[in-house]
């Protein structure tokens, strides 16, 4: 007997919706069945282009129509939570933008919930999608560089002093990442998951302790531009020691010029060293082993290609299997988050996550 394709709605019509869309179309056993959207022009817009048959001006109404199985769920950051519990308590799969929530205590329910509805939950950082990436985690779990001693990671962006996306001076689809008021939590809660998770994952070790400081730059006149005040921050830096020993800093911020949107790890071991970095939309991994430490001598590493998140979030539903990245590593980033926010308020302090016992 075929199986029925399972019958996926998007939550949320956003600039990010399209590449949910876009992906799930090439994916098959996945049919896109409909699309909320508060705003009626944009959903409108939406489900035409993407000949979606059925839109919805609220979750209430979607949920009552109730003939779907899966969402993704592309609201902004502080709807995450509430929209996300409800499709849990109705039986439905998700998945979910990053970050998972705006605080660990939510994200934290969200995964405990999600574990006992036992509903396929992932949340889309997206970057686990770089073969590089997965390539250099398996590097070091063979243990290609020995013990992890030191790593440094960035992710740099530049889009408050290049034009390439813009003016954001004048685009709300920027300003509302620059104000507080408006769901943004920063640099940090942007693409400050991402590197910790680029990071963290690569190496596979969580943080003992945790210290950041939070930098917010004039910008306009009086802070802020219309509606919009522009009082979130826009770069951090973070220092963390890893379980096993590591020592390290993440960085990131919006004024790197001449970066559009990259990404760089460099981890060193007792035997070894290896950098894995996107730049430029291209993807690098390279080595210097144990046998290239005399010279030194840095190689470049091959890899193959891997499946997408949505291809694994699509392939979970159709098989019942688990996936990865999942609610409970969405919350486990957004606790570290939620500590770097608390350890800017005390001036750069070492914090150490709930849990932890640094002995």
């Amino acid at each position: 007997m075929t199986k029925s394709p399972t019958r996926l709605l998007i939550l949320g019509t956003g600039n990010m919706a399209r590449a949910h869309v876009e992906a799930f179309e090439t994916i098959d056993g996945i049919d896109i069945v409909a699309a909320v959207d508060m705003d009626p022009d944009r959903l409108k817009a939406f489900c035409r282009a993407h000949d979606i048959a059925q839109a919805f001006d609220s979750l209430d109404a979607a949920l009552a129509w109730g003939a779907f199985d899966a969402v993704s769920n592309v609201t902004p950051d502080r709807t995450h939570h509430p929209t996300t519990m409800r499709l849990i308590a109705a039986g439905k799969h998700v998945l979910c933008e990053k970050p998972l929530a705006d605080n660990y205590p939510h994200a934290a329910e969200m995964a405990r919930a999600a574990g006992q509805a036992g509903i396929v939950n992932m949340v889309n950082l997206s970057y686990r999608n770089l073969a590089s990436m997965q390539a250099a985690r398996r590097l070091i779990a063979e243990g290609k560089i020995g013990t992890v001693r030191h790593f440094e990671a960035s992710y740099l962006q530049s889009w408050l002093t290049q034009p390439l996306w813009g003016d954001w001076k004048t685009d709300p689809t920027w300003l509302w990442r620059l104000s507080t008021a408006h769901g943004s939590g920063g640099v940090l809660g942007d693409v400050g998951i991402h590197i910790l998770d680029y990071a963290t994952y690569v190496m596979d070790r969580e943080p003992e302790n945790v210290s950041c400081r939070l930098k917010t730059f004039p910008k306009a006149p009086d802070g802020r531009i219309g509606e919009f005040v522009l009082d979130a921050n826009d770069s951090f830096t973070m220092q963390l020691e890893l379980d096993g020993g590591a020592l390290g800093v993440i960085h990131a911020t919006r004024f790197a010029s001449g970066h559009i949107n990259d990404l760089r790890l460099r981890v060193w071991g007792d035997r070894g060293g290896l950098e894995v970095a996107l730049e430029h939309n291209v993807e690098r991994l390279k080595i210097c082993g144990t046998a290239d430490l005399e010279k030194p001598v840095w190689r470049d590493v091959a890899f193959a290609p891997t499946d997408s998140i949505y291809r694994r979030f699509g392939r979970a539903l159709g098989d019942g299997t688990a996936a990865e990245p999942d609610f409970n590593r969405g919350a486990a980033l957004q606790k570290i988050l939620d500590l770097a926010m608390e350890s800017d308020r005390a001036d750069g302090a070492f914090l150490v996550p709930p849990g932890r016992d640094t002995g």
